[in-house]
This record gives structure tokens, C-alpha cells and sequence, in this order.
């Protein structure tokens, strides 16, 4: 085909908007379509066709749109088939575009989204009828030009930023970034940022084209606002198109900038006397910082008042009040008020950019609340010393306590605590310490100390006491002589000695060691007998020469080493007996009698005076006894006038008096199993509960008794039986025998029976005999 050919294909493809022919010719006035030609080693001419990128708006809502159509200038008529491969035609996403295979005309078939996909490339084939490919492929591009449809968005929808107060002006504080979903090469994607609340724009300025939001001026204040909140907003096309908005929080940082201050001046509290660990009052404080915070809390310091340091400030964390305390207890007596001089500051140091303030500043006036003290003992515990042996009254000490509450009017008594050792007392109002009894000796005493507790009870309210401790030591005193352990024994009379030993109630240094003599008193035993000593408490008893054989009674002097030295005189009881084969002694016997004469005379008078001391004691028992037994059987037979109920109680006889015989048996006083049946061996008849104490149960069967002046004797037997049968209550066994005594207080009973009025009768004599007859007297004395 020739030149005219590939002219008439251009200009068809500038009516078709951009539709594209291929042709053998070079056409250089077309800028988007030209033909690349390649020379093959025979100088032939190689065709091919190229194609230029195809431009199409995103969101074209004519659909179908035509595109561009592609030729072959091979074309016959219905000889060539146009077709089209590649993404949005047989690949994902499909049916995006289409191609007229006859005309070769490529269409739109969707809206484009340039932010899903900003471009196509597809290929383009030209086959005859045949199938067979007319020309080489050649690609075909398509370009989705963007439009300004989608709104910038901040990447969060709240911001979030802290800033100290006082900050300078620039003082970065947040920066706010947003995206925009449009090509970034156009306007489309321009961004720019604001802070739409013109108040807040005098504190915060914004960079229109980084986002960042700085200080504008020294006004953050965090005590006038401590959050601000602010509304950003971005639009694109350089802040004339699509625009959106978000969020910004500002939170203004506390600093020191408030001193804390005293709500005011001066402070008045009250302190008990003799306590610690007490609260005493508050000291309120305001600081205008933020609570919670080092910049808000207090720190109390005590500055004068206070030199011994019984106070302490210390901070409540959620009020920030002050709390007074005391550490150490207070003494109304010593001083009875305080004027403490505080100041208040906080725990982080204040900021240079504060205003200038002076310290604050306070008095607290406390005033010391009088308490009852306990006395005390200013010696405790008190040592001292007594004698042992020390008489009673005899003064040890004044043991007195000391009230330290000089302001008031008190009285203090002294007790002991225990009386279990009465030989001491004290004086319950002077605090004298003297004896009640004799000091008992020191060897009573653990290691020789006696320890005591004496109480000083005030009459405060309420009422204390103080515990004091005596200690005394009883002294050892040389109050007894020594002792001979034993003070007899024999030797033989050649050779014999005898070993003596001693010993001394007395501790040391009052005992041993003791010096043994013979009395000078009898000059002859001294030429006789000799005495050496061997130890402390030991010595050896020799005969000079020949001795006579018997008994020898010597006296011996035996002194301890006390000061003043104690001594006793003893004597000494040696039998000398000869002597035997091995050197002891042969004659037994003697010896014996020597022991039993060898007690000293002092030693057989107590003896003797036991004895005799027994003896009296028994006789006088016996005595009392029997003169008791005697007053017993005489009231039983009518000596007392209160108990007259064995003389004129119910006899029950009707007899002739002394000349009927027949009216009572005698055999039945004569025979007393009749009258008092014995009781079984194997039961104890039980007692009476007015039975006499001491009498014992007679014994059973009774004999009659010999002589008949003895029937005195058998009827007591029979009274002390009734008395012992509680079965027969409150009647007697003695008014079974008709015998009435040696006479009758009731007089003859005919003599009732005389008058036959009862007014004429004087019953008050009934009340002489005992309380037995007394309601007998109320009946009929009325």
C-alpha cells in the first residue's frame, strides 16, 4: 500500500480520538503514532506497529466509552480479526475493557478507580481469517488519569500531647499527620492543616504544611486551665478541596510554681502529760499546685520551741494537712506549755520562673494537760544490812517513794507486797522499815540475801501505784558456841587416843576452826591428858602415860573463831579398858555404861522434866474426863431442872404404888436381854442425833449386877442405849423402869387431878422444865 494509504490512516485515527493505524510508510507528523522500521541483511523493510499510551479519566460514567480503534493497513475487507488480551479482558479484574474484533474498536465497559488501579496494559493481535497472526503483537497502555475524589483522613481521630505551663513560644507540643488516597503529583493530594477555633490560635499555632502544632505564648497556666482541646482540620488542593477534621488534647504539666501556705497564722492544741505516739491536732495547709503530686505535697519543719524533740509534723497524703504528734512524753511539772514556731514547704524544690514569696510560716501554742504520776522509789532497788538475832522494833531503814506531781496534794501509803515473811513490817504512812520479829538466822536466807516488794500506793484518780525492791542482807552473827558431834568414847590404856569433833551452827567466818583446851579448873587433868589439834574441826584426845581404867570424866573448852569468839564447856565421858591383841579395847560393857553415863547434867534435867511434863498433862486429861463423865450421868438423873421428861412423861401403869408387887415385873430389871435385845453382830446400831458425843454403844448381853445398890449403874446403861436408838424419838427407855430419881420437881400427880376446872390450874411451872414442856405451858397457861 502507498503513501496515501498510511495518510488516510492518520487522520483517521485524529477523528477517532487517538484510533491507531499501522502502516509500511513513515508518518512523522503523527506523535503518537509512528512506524519503527528495521533494515534485514537484504535490504528488506521490516513492518511493525507501535501504539502510545492511552489516557482515560477514573469515575467516566458514559459507559461504554470508546477508547481507541486499532487497524491493520493490511486490512482486506472482512479479512482481519481484532483482539485484545491482558488485565481487565481475560485477567483479573475482567470485563473492564472489550474490543470490536471486526473493527477494531476498544472500549470502557466499568468505571475506573485510579487509587485500585492507575494503569492497563494489553495486548493487541490482528489474524486473518484463518487464525493466522497478521502482524506481531504490540502492547497496548492505558493511563487512568485521577480525580479529586477521596477526602484526606488524619491517621487518628484524637490526639493526644503534654505541655509544662510556662512553656516558651515554639515549644513543640504535638504534630498531627493526615493521608490522602489521590495521586500525590496533583493537587488532588495537597495537603494543609489548621486549628479551626480562633481563640486557642493565640496559645497553639499549627504548621500548615507539616501539621505540627507549637506554643504560641507564655499563658499556659495549668492552675487556670489544665486541658485544652482542640479541633484540627486538613483539606487537599492546598486547602480548598475536600477537607476533614479530628481531635487534639492538651495537657498542661504541673510545675512548682505555688508555694504552699498555712490557712492561718497561729495554731492552739492541747498534749497529754506522760504519753507518746498520740496525735495532738492538725495544722491545715493549701497549695494551689496539682494534688497528688511533689509539687502539691507539704513538708512540715519545726523550726524553735522544741529542743528536746517531743514533737513530729508528719504530711496526710490526701489532705496535706499537717499532723502533730508526740514522740517523746511530755512532763506537766518539768514544763506545762510549748510555743513551737513551723514552716511549710513542698517536697520539690520551687521553680526559678515562680513568683517571688516569703516562707510560710505558723505558731502553734500547745498546752500540757496535768496527769496523775505514779510515785517511784528514787533508790530501787534499796540495799542494806541487819544482823541476824536482831530483836523485834529494831529500825532498818526508811524506804519512802517520791510523788513527782508537785501540783497536786497527794498521799502515798506503804505496803508489802506479800506477808509471807512476817518478821518484817513497814509503816503504811512514814515508809519506816523496822522488825516485827527476830531476824531469823542467815542460813534461812538464799546465799544469806533477803529480798522483799514494797508498794507506794498514791490516792490520785485514778490511783497508782510504785513497786519497790528491798534487798537486805542478814549479817552473820556469833551467836552460838561450838558443839561436840559426840561426847563419849574409849580408848585403850597403852597407846589409846580418842578423836573429837565439833561443829557450830554459826557460818564463817564464826565457826571453824575451833580451839580445843582442857578446863584449867581441874589442874590435874591437864597433867593427865593432852590434846592436839588435826584439822579445822578435829582433835586428838591422848592420855599422858597410864591411866586408870573406868570411866573419866573430862571438861573440855571449845571456842569457835568468831569475833567475839563464842566458847562452851563440855564434858567428855572416856572410858579407858585395857587393851586386846589388835589394840582395841576388851571390856564392852564398860563402855556402854560410860555412854550412858556420859550425859551431861543439863541433858538427863530435860529428860526428866519431859517426863514429868507428860505425866501432868495425863493426869489432867484423865481428870477432865471423869469430872465430864459425872456431870453427864447427874443430869441424866434429874440434877438438871430443863429435861424432866424421865420423871412425869406417859408411864402407862396404874399400879398400887409401893405395896402393889404385881403391877410390874422386877425380873425384867433384872433380866436386861429382855429389855435390850441384843443387835446382830453383823450391824452397828446407829446413833441418835442428841446421842452424847464420847459414849460408846453398850455391850451386849448386860449382866444384872451383883449387888442391888448397883441398879444406879445399870439404869444409866439403859439410858445411854435409849440415847443411842434413833428409833425411839423423843421418847426414853428409862420410863419403862418407874423410876423417878431422888425426887420429883413436878410434885405428886394426885394434885393435878384434884380440881376439875383447867382455870384452876397454874401451868406457868411448866416452863421450868425445859423446852420439852414449853408448848405443853402455851396450851394450857393461856
Amino acid at each position: 500500500m502507498g503513501a496515501p494509504s498510511s495518510l488516510a490512516a492518520v487522520l483517521l485515527a485524529m477523528l477517532w480520538a487517538q484510533d491507531i493505524s499501522c502502516s509500511a510508510e513513515v508518518v512523522p507528523a503523527a506523535p503518537f503514532l509512528y512506524l519503527r522500521q528495521q533494515k534485514a541483511g537484504t535490504g528488506r523493510v521490516k513492518r511493525a506497529w507501535v501504539i502510545p499510551p492511552i489516557s482515560v479519566s477514573e469515575n467516566h460514567k458514559r459507559i461504554p466509552h470508546l477508547l481507541v480503534q486499532i487497524k491493520s493497513d493490511k486490512q482486506q475487507p472482512g479479512g482481519v480479526i481484532y483482539s485484545i488480551r491482558g488485565p481487565g479482558v481475560d485477567e483479573e479484574p475482567r470485563g473492564v475493557f472489550s474490543i470490536d474484533k471486526l473493527s477494531g474498536k476498544v472500549y470502557l465497559n466499568t468505571l475506573l478507580d485510579r487509587e485500585k488501579n492507575d494503569h492497563f496494559r494489553l495486548q493487541a493481535f490482528a489474524l486473518d481469517l484463518g487464525g493466522v497472526p497478521l502482524e506481531d503483537p504490540t502492547d497496548l497502555e492505558i493511563v487512568v488519569m485521577d480525580q479529586n475524589d477521596n477526602r484526606p483522613l488524619f491517621r487518628q481521630d484524637v490526639f493526644s500531647a503534654h505541655v509544662v505551663e510556662g512553656a516558651a513560644p515554639g515549644t513543640f507540643v504535638m504534630k498531627a499527620e493526615a493521608t490522602d488516597a489521590d495521586d500525590p503529583e496533583t493537587d488532588n493530594a495537597a495537603l494543609r492543616y489548621s486549628i479551626l477555633e480562633p481563640a486557642l490560635q493565640d496559645l497553639f499555632e499549627m504548621d500548615a504544611l507539616s501539621g505540627e502544632i507549637r506554643t504560641a505564648q507564655v499563658k499556659l497556666d495549668r492552675e487556670v486551665v489544665g486541658t485544652y482541646n482542640l479541633t484540627l482540620q486538613v483539606a487537599d488542593m492546598s486547602g480548598e478541596g475536600l477537607a476533614t477534621t479530628a481531635s487534639a488534647v492538651i495537657h498542661v504539666e504541673d510545675i512548682n510554681d505555688n508555694p504552699p501556705e498555712f490557712s492561718t497564722k497561729e495554731f492552739f492544741m492541747e498534749a497529754p502529760e506522760n504519753k507518746v505516739d498520740v496525735i495532738v491536732g492538725h495544722l491545715m495547709v493549701q497549695d494551689k499546685d496539682l494534688p497528688g503530686s511533689p509539687n502539691w505535697l507539704a513538708k512540715f519543719t519545726i523550726l524553735e520551741g522544741d529542743p528536746e524533740g517531743a514533737f513530729a509534723i508528719q504530711t496526710e497524703p490526701l489532705t496535706n494537712n499537717g499532723i502533730v504528734s508526740l514522740v517523746k512524753a511530755l512532763d506537766y511539772e518539768q514544763q506545762d506549755h510549748f510555743e513551737l514556731l513551723v514552716s511549710v514547704q513542698n517536697r520539690s524544690p520551687l521553680e526559678l520562673s515562680a513568683p517571688k514569696a516569703a516562707r510560710a510560716l505558723a505558731t502553734i501554742q500547745v498546752q500540757v494537760l496535768d496527769a496523775n504520776e505514779a510515785p517511784f522509789f528514787r533508790e530501787n532497788p534499796w540495799r542494806g544490812r541487819v544482823d541476824e538475832g536482831t530483836p523485834p522494833g529494831t529500825e532498818i531503814t526508811v524506804y519512802r517513794a517520791s510523788d513527782p506531781d508537785i501540783h497536786q496534794a497527794q498521799e502515798i501509803r506503804y505496803s508489802q507486797a506479800s506477808s509471807v515473811d512476817d518478821w518484817l513490817q513497814i509503816d503504811p504512812e512514814s515508809g519506816l522499815v523496822r522488825t516485827r520479829d527476830t531476824v531469823p538466822p542467815r542460813a534461812s536466807f538464799p546465799e544469806g540475801w533477803y529480798t522483799t516488794q514494797i508498794l507506794a500506793c498514791d490516792n490520785g484518780r485514778p490511783s497508782l501505784t510504785a513497786t519497790g525492791t528491798l534487798s537486805i542482807e542478814v549479817v552473820e552473827v556469833n551467836n552460838h558456841a561450838p558443839l561436840l558431834i559426840r561426847g563419849s568414847g574409849e580408848l585403850c590404856q597403852q597407846g589409846g587416843s580418842l578423836v573429837l569433833s565439833a561443829t557450830d551452827q554459826d557460818l564463817a567466818p564464826h565457826a571453824e576452826p575451833f580451839h580445843f583446851r582442857l578446863s584449867t579448873s581441874r589442874t590435874q587433868l591437864a597433867h593427865n591428858w593432852s590434846l592436839s589439834h588435826t584439822n579445822a574441826t578435829h582433835a586428838l584426845l591422848q592420855p599422858h602415860g597410864e591411866v586408870a581404867e573406868g570411866l573419866h570424866v573430862l571438861p573440855l573448852l571449845i571456842s569457835d573463831s568468831g569475833q567475839p569468839p563464842r566458847e562452851r564447856e563440855q564434858l567428855v565421858n572416856v572410858t579407858v579398858c585395857p587393851c586386846g591383841q589388835e589394840g582395841s579395847c576388851q571390856a564392852r560393857a564398860a563402855a556402854v555404861v560410860g555412854a550412858m553415863t556420859g550425859l551431861g547434867f543439863g541433858a538427863l534435867m530435860i529428860i526428866l522434866s519431859s517426863a514429868a511434863l507428860l505425866l501432868v498433862l495425863a493426869l489432867l486429861v484423865a481428870g477432865l474426863e471423869r469430872s465430864r463423865r459425872q456431870a453427864f450421868r447427874k443430869s441424866l438423873l434429874g440434877g438438871s431442872q430443863d429435861d424432866l421428861r424421865d420423871n412425869v412423861l406417859n408411864y402407862d401403869e396404874q399400879g398400887g404404888g409401893e405395896e402393889d408387887q404385881d403391877a410390874y415385873d422386877i425380873n425384867q430389871l433384872r433380866n436386861p436381854d429382855l429389855l435390850f435385845p441384843p443387835p446382830s453382830p453383823r450391824v452397828k446400831p446407829p446413833l441418835r442425833k442428841d446421842h452424847p458425843y464420847g459414849y460408846s454403844f453398850p455391850q451386849y448381853p448386860r449382866r444384872v449386877p451383883a449387888c442391888p445398890s448397883d441398879i444406879e449403874d445399870f439404869i444409866n446403861e439403859g439410858l445411854e442405849a435409849a440415847d443411842a436408838d434413833p428409833a425411839v424419838p423423843p421418847y426414853d427407855t428409862a420410863l419403862i423402869y418407874d423410876y423417878e430419881g431422888d425426887g420429883s420437881a413436878g410434885g405428886s400427880l394426885s394434885s393435878i387431878l384434884s380440881s376439875m376446872a383447867d382455870e384452876d390450874q397454874d401451868y406457868d411451872y411448866l416452863n421450868e422444865w425445859g423446852p420439852r414442856f414449853r408448848r405443853l405451858a402455851e396450851l394450857y397457861g393461856q
